[in-house]
Parts: C-alpha cells; structure tokens; sequence
C-alpha cells in the first residue's frame, strides 16, 4: 500500500452536479500508469447524485480515491480545500466533466523530477461530448522538455494559464491559493505561481481532454468577465514584485493577450448591450492607463509569430473592428 508520505502526485478534482461525467473523470485517474497518487474528490455540495459515484468509486479504490464534502463555495474554494489536505510532493488539478490520458501523470512528475522543475506543461484538446475532438490546445509550439524561465521569459506571456494541464511542486503554494468567488480565478493565480519557477518541463503530448459542455457556465458570459481585469491586475502586482521587475515587455505582452485579446474573446459572446457596452469602456480604460498603443496590440507577437494574423478570419474581423471604434457594428453583426 502506498503511504502518504510516498505520494508523487495529490490529484485535486472538485465536484459540482456532474453525475452525467465524474464516473469518466474518475476512470481515467484511478487508471493512471503513475501507483503513487492520490485523488482528492471534494464534493462542493452537489445536490445530483455524484456523491453516490464518490462512495462507489471510494469503495473500489480505497487507496487511491478520498472522498470529501463540503458546502458549496466554487470552484477556487473546492481547490483550496483540497490544496489544504494534500499530501503529495506535486499538485494536478482536474475538473469533474473532464478525462485525461492514463499516462498523463507518469509522464509529467518524471519530466519534473528529471529537469528539477516546480512547473511541467502538457498540451491539451477539447472533446465533444461524444468524444471526438474538436480543438487542439497546443501550449508550447517548438519547445523543448526543459525550459529555464530566465531564458525564456516569453513563456510568461505566451502560454495559457489553465490549471488543469500542468503540475506543480507543492511549494509553490506556500502562501498562495485560488482566489474565492471570482471567475478566470486561473489567470489570477497560476501566473503568479509561473514568476515563482525557476524550470518548467513541457510535454507535447496531448494528455488533457476538455469536454466543451452546452450547459458549461462558460456559456453564460456577464459582468463576470471583469474578473478578467482584475486577475491581470494582480499578476501586475506580483510580476512587480517579482525578480523580473525590470523585464517590461514581457509584462506588456501579458496585458496584449490576456487583458486584450482574452477578454475581447470573452466579450464577443456579452448578451446584453448595456453589458457590452460597459464592459467595452472598461477595457478601454484598461488600455489607456497600461499605456498599450493600437499598433502594440495589432503587432503582438505570441511565440514569435504575429496573433493576429494567425486567428480565423472572423476572429480577425472582430478584433480589428474593435481596435478601430466599430463596436456599433460588432453588435448589429453579433445579433445576424
């Protein structure tokens, strides 16, 4: 039997009303080629019947499955508690409506201990709720297993801060958690854990499987999408705190691609004008006292090739009416 302090990955999948997915999820980890693991399942107050598939899959797998309730606080909430209760040397996150591959975790804790590294990456894709992909997430075009961040700083601007696609040294937590009752709360932490490594490890493999669910809350996008501001603000403060002070056009590409392009992603889907329209001022603002010119944003380059100019045509159109004041247009375009 594996013993607590022997844990090489402490696995953290929050649970909320997924009954239709968890038993997939939970397949898919309780499989893993990695022995020396351990899921932590916090039911964040499900009021469907996953806390059944919990005791079932506990009974099963009593080793490797720990089963925990709590009342209802989130998503970041849910992490936390199970950070706290973690006892593995690194840390991987999981959503309940997701899967992953079998050798996703043996992979990536022996990149981390070969190359020392806090942080390993792996590539990821959405799946449909049939299976088949429909989107590959490459994370890391042309990079190699090992990665110094000091000599690749553009890593920090680049890649996508999903949690759910990396592992972490548990230090790096020491005195950081997810923050509560936001949304994009990964954008607001993982970055500030990234400033934190010295070695990333990144697999190309594609180990993730993210289920695009219809229902997904990020379907429903509101006022919400101001997190996105405020998370970037935060990392900010962090990143000026950071011994990469002085490195400030890799700050500026961050605020490029996750305070601009991020956000005007997610607000091309805003319902509500009265919405857009605030949360479009909010933006501009954002531009303004960050000091980004048009022709920053429109020649940002994302691993060394220009964004905009690699996004689809209608990705394009959007963002390019937007840089130049068109936003009537986009809504009376959004609403045919």
């Amino acid at each position: 039997m594996t013993q607590f302090s022997d844990i090489k990955v402490s696995i953290i999948v929050p649970v909320y009303n997924v009954e239709l997915y968890l038993e997939k999820c939970l397949l898919s980890l309780v499989n893993q080629t990695l022995n020396e693991i351990e899921i932590l399942v916090v039911n964040d107050g499900s009021k469907d019947n996953s806390q059944k598939i919990i005791e079932e899959f506990q009974l099963e797998y009593p080793t490797k499955i720990f089963g925990f309730i709590k009342e209802n606080g989130g998503l970041s909430d849910a992490r936390n508690f199970g950070i706290d209760r973690a006892k593995g040397q690194f840390l991987g996150f999981v959503d309940s409506d997701d899967y992953v591959s079998e050798t996703m975790f043996e992979e990536m804790y022996n990149l981390a201990i070969k190359y020392d590294a806090e942080m390993t990456i792996c590539n990821l894709q959405k799946v449909d709720e049939n299976g088949s992909v429909t989107q590959k997430l490459t994370q890391l075009p042309g990079f190699p297993e090992k990665i110094i961040l000091k000599d690749n700083l553009s890593v920090f601007s680049d890649i996508s801060y999903f949690a759910c696609n990396k592992i972490f040294h548990r230090d790096l937590f020491d005195g950081k958690r997810f923050k509560k009752g936001v949304h994009f709360e990964d954008i607001e932490l993982i970055p500030q854990l990234l400033l934190q490594c010295r070695t990333l490890a990144f697999t190309p493999n594609y180990h993730y499987q993210y289920l695009e669910r219809q229902d997904s809350i990020s379907k429903s996008h509101t006022m919400k999408g101001l997190d996105i501001l405020k998370a970037v603000e935060t990392v900010d403060e962090a990143f000026q705190k950071s011994r990469f002070a002085d490195q400030k056009m890799a700050l500026q590409n961050f605020h490029i691609l996750e305070g601009v392009y991020t956000f005007l992603a997610y607000l091309a889907f805003v319902k509500k004008d009265e919405d857009f329209y605030k949360m479009s001022q909010s933006l501009d603002k954002f531009i303004g006292i960050k000091g980004l010119e048009t022709k920053d944003i429109l020649q940002y380059k994302r691993f060394g090739k220009n964004y905009l100019l690699s996004l689809p045509l209608k990705k394009k159109l959007y963002y390019l009416l937007y840089f130049f004041g068109l936003k009537g247009l986009i809504r009376r375009l959004m609403k045919n």
